[in-house]
């Protein structure tokens, strides 16, 4: 037997629709299956279209394999399309585009009672398959064959769209444009609108040359236009566009079709390998409306090296060649879009072969009634060939006691007969006449079953059989049953039985509960029928109650009830929780007996107990009361002896936990006297299961024995407590302080009288300062002794200190402060203990305070002297003296004596101060030395009035003599007054007169020594007015005057002139110049035509004087055209050689502080100046600082010393002369002999110095 072949293939392996003839096109109703509609679910729908397989089995159209062993239709076969618009909130199903997907939409559920309406379209590979939509066959309820011919309700309008475009074609390279409308009358702004290709490509990122989107308003008739242009189609170009229109909630959209036709040419001039390559970005129309273009970019692979193989026609070998070998040879020949090249292939018109075998084939497809019988016809060309018929590939053979084919031969005609048909007869059937070989399709139409007699509905109580009828019009038809919509399980351990008798089915529920009310219902495949059954309890009696109970702690519970009807279940709750049986609780139910026990009661088992009947609202309620005696638990709180010790002033709460059901009645007692709970300092609290004695504020008299009672109806109880309050100790009292020190003290106190019921661990120590109120701690570690020495105190700072005392339960309060102490230290010894000066009886010392004097200051000096080899110190004064300076008298002449000095304050005497070596007691001559003050080394100047009151201290042993002389004369006293002391002279003049000035020539002597000084005094006054004030010249508005200087100069320089002008008609002078120092002047500006008077004021130190020097005649300013005459002035030489205006002074400077010498000079051209000291120029020495400003030459000695004194000198120099000036610098404040020692300095420098002072005093 041969081998049947597929039932989509030709016996050459071509597929059938390469010959399968066109057929008119069958008109079907079609309802979704009882499943579907039961379910809410829509039929299921596929596409149509061929789908271009990317493998070589999708090219093989051959169906799957059912679970009955039959083969799915294959998609190249028949098809069914859905004809009817969808309903109404259901979104249109577009097109598939070129990949053949189908655009995606939501699927409503849909309802049982619409039909759709699909045709069947039999494939014709002549027509190009456009806009056909195919689908699998979808079972359901159909319309009868009578309804066929009724009209079918039209869609629904578009909401929005009132123009749609339409499907259309264009030639390869042609232009298309696609328009849509839209009415804008009732929108208030331009609708948006996407145009797509596809599922989801959007053309607007696709605009350029090939595609154009446009859009106009007419104002006029109120429509949106919107269009789309394609320029030069491409064949990539064609497939599926859609069409979307949104405006706020509203929404519209239409699918359509482009079909681009190729231009009629041979095949043998396209290049297949090129023409089927992907384009890549490089291109110029790459991914312009095509899918390739949204693909992930890849490199361009290089292109291959042409090789010299001879052309291959690859369209021959596809034709010839098995659809499973389309893809090995596309990738034979580098055809990389094999998708394109299959969609090529179908629009290739395919050569029909004329059957030998077959004068007349197989209609493509046959439809048929359930229970009918159907004929198929085949008319051979050859009567002779032997024929089989297949079935699903199998073959079907003719058996003696079988009616079901039956085989038939009307000369060319063969005919096989099926009767009786079923779904099972629903197959792909196949003719095979020799080596060929015809197919077709059989259609098996299942007639709806309909319900004649529906379900009653049912009420009824629990436990009674309840039994649903239902009649259909089919015997042995498939029914569902479903409750409240869900299918009822009709398994083996199922409730529910199902079973039919004939055209009856029955479900029987044997033992009804409540949970078996509901909506019952029948489902068949004409239609359904429901009913509600209600499934009620039976009435409750309630034989015994249960009873209230008093139960002893610890004694079981037994709760009983009876109850009818006795096998209803229920549950028992205990103050509204449910009851869960455990080891402890035991739940018992026989018949009507239901029983709750508790072995051992606890006091949560006290309450109000429930039982509920399961299914009732009628509940059976009890009361339990736990009693149990009263008891206190002192041992939880774990207090030794009983006793709860508390520190004073916390807050005691002692919390006892008792015990008793129901609670006891607690009372606090303390002695005979009861503790209330609304005490307020004191109080008793009880709540739940313990009692609280709560003090807010313990005190000392807290302390004791507490008694805690208790009673209740099943008996009493009592327990006592000791409360033991300690405290911190009671402050100790003042501590005393008797002994102190510079910076110490030493103090001592008594332990406090009461310790607070706790050992004393030790003390702490405070101090502060009387005037403040800041206690600083002196010890971090307890002190254990009652005495301390507080340290590193200020001394002079007056202190007080206090204690605390600590136990174990805290720090007492301060103790009262100590009297106040003031730590004080002698002074340190007095520094620089010098003689000052020695007579025959007198001895007089000096020295310096102490460095460190301390806060308790000094009252004074204590000098003590003793005779040498002696040391019995003999006090010299009998009171403190303040003074640094001190004269010892009576004393012996001739004698040695050592003095020493000692310091005296509040602590006490200081260590004395001795002087190292011993005085004799004998007059030391000390030759005369002037001190002149600085000031008045240079002419002192007063003005006449003031007061002269000059002071010239002087040296010298015994006292010196000094006499006053002016300008060679006795002074007299009665003009000036002198008073001389011992060391210096004063001269005094209350009012200063201009007679008082000159030469004042004083002299010291000590016998035949003697010193000199004169003081230059100069009192000024107001000068006098000019001598004579003239005209010299007036010319324009300018007059020159000239005048002669005052007579009287006032006894101070001429400093300056002030001249005034006064019109003649006015007399009021204005100034016109001030401090004028020359002796004429040109005064310009003046008005023509007016007469001027003008003085001149003559200026001093002192100020102008008093009266004006006026011209006698006046000047009149006349008109311009005067001839002035200008005199004629020769040039003068202002080349000066070096003169000093102002010479050097001769000055004393002291030791250790920096002094000058001044003076000034006047050249032309500027002098250079040189320092010389000795006749040494002084270079580079950075002791010495020299200036020069403006001519006033300065040397500055840094802290000189003896050594600096001596002869210095000041020289100028320039082109034309030099000059120089003198004077002498002697340092005072120079060391003694004995200081000098005591610097440790040698004895040749001591020697040389001694001599140089010598030398010095000699030449003064």
């Amino acid at each position: 037997m041969p081998e049947p072949t597929k039932k989509d293939e030709m016996p050459n392996g071509q597929p059938e629709e390469s010959v399968a003839p066109s057929l008119p096109e069958i008109s079907l109703e079609v309802s979704p299956p009882p499943e579907a509609e039961a379910e809410g679910k829509e039929p299921l729908e596929t596409d149509g279209k061929e789908a271009e397989p990317t493998e070589p089995d999708a090219l093989q159209a051959v169906g799957a394999q059912d679970g009955n062993g039959s083969k799915r239709r294959p998609t190249g076969g028949v098809g069914v399309s859905e004809q009817a618009e969808p309903a109404e909130g259901q979104c249109p199903t577009p097109p598939p585009d070129d990949d053949g997907a189908a655009q995606p939409c939501p699927t409503p559920q849909t309802d049982a009672s619409s039909a759709k309406k699909l045709s069947v379209d039999l494939p014709n590979d002549s027509v190009p398959a456009m806009g056909r939509k195919d689908s699998v066959w979808s079972l359901g309820e159909g319309q009868a064959p009578e309804d066929l011919d009724k009209p079918i309700d039209n869609p629904p309008l578009s909401i929005l769209l009132i123009e749609k475009p339409q499907s259309a074609s264009v030639p390869v390279g042609g232009d298309i444009t696609f328009v849509a409308k839209v009415e804008a009358k009732d929108l208030l702004r331009k609708p948006t609108i996407k145009w797509f290709k596809g599922k989801w490509m959007d053309l607007a990122s696709k605009t350029g040359k090939h595609l154009q989107l446009k859009e106009t308003f007419e104002r006029a008739t109120k429509i949106h236009t919107f269009e789309m242009h394609i320029i030069k189609a491409k064949e990539n170009y064609a497939g599926n566009y859609r069409c979307e229109v949104t405006y706020k909630d509203k929404f519209d959209s239409c699918s359509f079709d482009l079909e681009v036709k190729e231009t009629e040419q041979g095949t043998q001039n396209i290049d297949i390998r090129s023409a089927f390559k992907r384009s890549s970005e490089g291109q110029e129309d790459a991914g312009e409306l095509d899918f390739s273009g949204l693909l992930k970019h890849r490199n361009q692979r290089e292109p291959k090296q042409q090789d010299d193989t001879p052309e291959v026609d690859v369209w021959e070998i596809l034709k010839n060649a098995r659809p499973d070998e389309y893809e090995k040879i596309a990738f034979m020949y580098g055809i990389t879009d094999l998708r394109g090249l299959l969609r090529r292939m179908k629009k290739i018109p395919k050569e029909e072969k004329k059957s030998e075998a077959f004068a007349k084939r197989l209609e493509p497809a046959y439809q048929v009634d359930k229970g009918g019988k159907i004929r198929l016809v085949v008319d051979l060309a050859d009567p002779t060939v032997d024929l089989k018929w297949y079935k699903n590939g199998q073959e079907i053979r003719p058996t003696p006691n079988q009616r079901k084919y039956i085989f038939e031969h009307k000369g060319t005609q063969r005919i096989m007969v099926i009767n009786n048909c079923t779904m099972n007869d629903d197959a792909a059937y196949a003719v095979a006449a020799g080596d060929e070989k015809c197919t077709t399709e059989l259609f098996v139409k299942e007639l709806p079953v309909k319900i004649i007699k529906g379900i009653e509905p049912v009420k009824t109580t629990v436990n009674e059989r309840i039994e649903l009828e239902c009649e259909v019009s089919e015997e042995g038809a498939q029914v569902k049953w479903m409750k409240n919509g869900v299918e009822v399980p009709t398994g083996v351990r199922s409730r529910y039985r199902v079973k039919s008798e004939g055209t009856k089915h029955y479900l029987v529920i044997d033992d009804a509960s409540r949970e078996d009310t509901g909506t019952y219902s029948i489902m068949a495949t004409g239609g359904t029928s429901e009913a509600h059954v209600q499934v009620d309890l039976k009435p409750l009696k309630v034989f015994v109650d249960l009873q209230d109970m008093t139960v002893m702690l610890g004694q079981p519970i037994k709760l009983h009830c009876e109850i009818f009807p006795g096998n209803v279940p229920g549950r028992w709750y205990r103050n509204g929780q449910l009851i869960q049986p455990n080891d402890r609780i035991n739940i018992i139910h026989r018949n009507k007996v239901h029983r709750l026990e508790i072995e051992t009661s606890s006091l949560h088992d006290a309450g109000d107990y429930t039982f509920v009947p399961e299914g009732y609202s009628q509940s059976l309620s009890a009361k339990i009361h736990i009693i149990d005696p009263p008891r206190v638990h002192l041992d939880s709180l774990n207090l030794p002896d009983n006793t709860m010790t508390v520190v004073a002033g916390n807050k005691l709460r002692l919390e006892i936990p008792i015990s008793g059901e129901p609670a006891p009645r607690v009372v606090w007692m303390k002695g005979e006297r009861v503790i209330l709970e609304s005490g307020h300092r004191v109080r008793a609290e009880t709540y739940g299961d313990q009692t609280s004695l709560t003090i807010e504020i313990t005190e000392r008299e807290d302390s004791g024995n507490y008694k805690i009672v208790l009673q209740n109806e099943a008996g009493e109880a009592s327990a006592s407590i000791k409360i033991k309050v300690v405290d911190i100790p009671d402050p100790p009292d003042a501590p005393l302080v008797p002994v102190v020190g510079g910076d110490w003290c030493s103090m001592t106190w008594e332990p406090p009288k009461y310790d607070g019921g706790s050992p004393i661990l030790g003390y702490f120590i405070e101090r502060k300062k009387k005037q403040s109120s800041r206690w600083m701690r002196l010890n971090f570690d307890l002190i254990k002794e009652t005495s301390f020495e507080p340290k590193k105190m200020i001394e002079g700072v007056p202190y007080e200190v206090r204690i605390f005392a600590i136990n174990a339960i805290g720090v007492s309060k301060p103790s009262e402060p100590s009297k106040a102490f003031t730590p004080l230290a002698v002074t340190s010894e007095p520094t620089m203990l010098v003689v000052d000066d020695v007579t025959d009886t007198t001895v007089t010392v000096k020295w310096r305070p102490p460095e460190t004097i301390g806060a308790a200051g000094l009252d004074g000096y204590l000098v003590e002297y003793c005779i040498e080899g002696t040391n019995d110190w003999v006090v010299s004064n009998k009171e403190l003296t303040e003074k640094t300076k001190y004269t010892i008298t009576g004393l012996s002449p001739g004698c040695k004596i050592l003095v020493r000095v000692k310091a005296i304050n509040a602590a006490g005497a200081s260590a004395p101060r001795t002087l190292q070596h011993s005085i004799l007691v004998k007059e030391v001559i000390e030759p005369p030395k002037i001190r002149v003050p600085r000031h008045l080394k240079q002419t002192y100047t007063r003005r006449v009035g003031e007061t002269v009151n000059l002071v010239v201290p002087f040296m010298g042993k015994p006292r010196p003599k000094v006499t006053w002389l002016k300008e060679g004369k006795p002074i007299e006293p009665s003009h000036v007054s002198i008073r001389n002391t011992d060391c210096d002279s004063i001269i005094f003049i209350r009012k200063a007169e201009r007679s008082h000035s000159g030469k004042y020539e004083m002299t010291v002597q000590v016998e035949n020594h003697k010193d000199t000084a004169i003081i230059d005094i100069q009192i000024v006054d107001l000068p006098g007015p000019p001598q004579c004030v003239t005209i010299e010249d007036v010319w324009g508005g300018n007059v020159a005057l000239v005048w002669t200087p005052p007579k009287d100069n006032g006894n101070a320089p001429i400093t300056g002139y002030t001249i005034q002008k006064a019109d003649k008609k006015t007399m009021e002078w204005f100034t016109c110049i001030e401090h004028y120092h020359r002796t004429c002047i040109t005064i310009t500006e003046l008005v023509v035509g007016n007469e001027y008077f003008f003085r001149i004021f003559s200026e001093n130190m002192c100020g102008l004087s008093e009266a004006a020097t006026q011209t006698k005649k006046s000047a009149l300013i006349v008109k311009e055209g005067l001839q002035v005459k200008t005199p004629e002035y020769n040039d003068r030489d202002f080349k000066e050689a070096p003169k000093f205006t102002q010479p050097l002074i001769n000055t004393f400077a002291i030791a250790g502080y920096n002094t000058t010498l001044n003076c000034s000079v006047r050249a032309n051209p500027r002098a250079k100046v040189v320092w010389m000291k000795n006749k040494i120029i002084i270079l580079d020495d950075p002791r010495y600082r020299m200036f020069s400003n403006q001519g006033v030459c300065t040397l500055e000695i840094r802290k000189p010393s003896p050594y600096d004194g001596g002869l210095y000198t000041c020289k100028a120099i320039n082109d034309l002369g030099e000059a120089q000036v003198d004077c002498k610098l002697e340092v005072k404040g120079g060391f003694s002999f004995f200081e000098l020692m005591q610097r440790g300095v040698p004895l040749n420098l001591i020697d040389k110095y001694m001599n140089e002072t010598k030398i010095v005093e000699q030449d003064k």
